[in-house]
């Protein structure tokens, strides 16, 4: 992607981002039984739908790295997962913020907190993986083998919900059935949607660009 192409990227990133936010704590109706604290969903859910995004980049660029050797490949699932482990990370934290009022505790041992927690430590580990291993060849066969099995957790963690008894919430989008959000709730929350992929897109361009200036370094 050429760089204007990439200023672009970023200025709709954030023209749809402030969009999205405005629409989720300013348009929406503040929700009948958690109140303001709800709001929180315009961060919680765009960011774990785009982490899920990146982490099937990660498999994707990890099939890619094994079966051609290209170093473009692997550029894409190391930039792919940074930013998973960002995404997850907001995840975690915007939950937990939404939790302390509706729970009662900023923490607890639930089987989706557990879960993704686990997940985001797996790919910090693959991360320093790819920090410790010198050879580009072999960085990117171990990375390519870990970064596979690590995606094997994201059934895991999105269905946690159904296969445990849990605090947290069935999934309000992507859950077996058709989703029963109310349509003032479901416009913002799908335009802070595709305001984080656009943002996602343009971190994954970037972090692309430098990774390849440092490899011709």
């Amino acid at each position: 992607m050429s760089p204007r192409a990439t200023r672009i990227l970023g200025g709709l990133a954030l023209l749809a981002l402030g969009a999205g936010l405005a629409a989720g704590f300013g348009y929406a109706p503040r929700e009948a039984i958690q109140g303001n604290v709800q709001r929180i969903m315009y961060v919680h859910v765009p960011a774990v739908l785009t982490a899920y995004l990146a982490f099937g980049l990660v498999l994707v660029g990890s099939i890619g790295a094994l079966a051609t050797g290209r170093a473009g490949w692997d550029r894409l699932a190391g930039a792919a997962a940074e930013l998973g482990v960002l995404f997850t990370a907001v995840t975690i934290v915007s939950g937990s913020i939404w939790g302390k009022p509706t729970w009662g505790t900023w923490w607890t041992w639930d089987a989706r907190l557990t879960s993704t927690t686990v997940l985001l430590l797996t790919w910090v580990a693959y991360l320093l993986l790819r920090a410790m291993v010198d050879d580009p060849d072999a960085r990117a066969r171990f990375a390519a083998v870990v970064g596979i099995l690590g995606v094997a957790q994201i059934p895991i963690v999105h269905l946690s919900v159904r296969w445990w008894r849990t605090l947290h919430q069935p999934s309000t989008i992507l859950g077996p059935g058709p989703a029963t959000i109310d349509a003032a709730f479901k416009l913002p929350l799908a335009l802070n949607a595709v305001a984080f992929t656009l943002l996602f897109a343009y971190f994954l361009t970037r972090r692309m660009e430098i990774a390849r200036l440092e490899e011709e370094a």
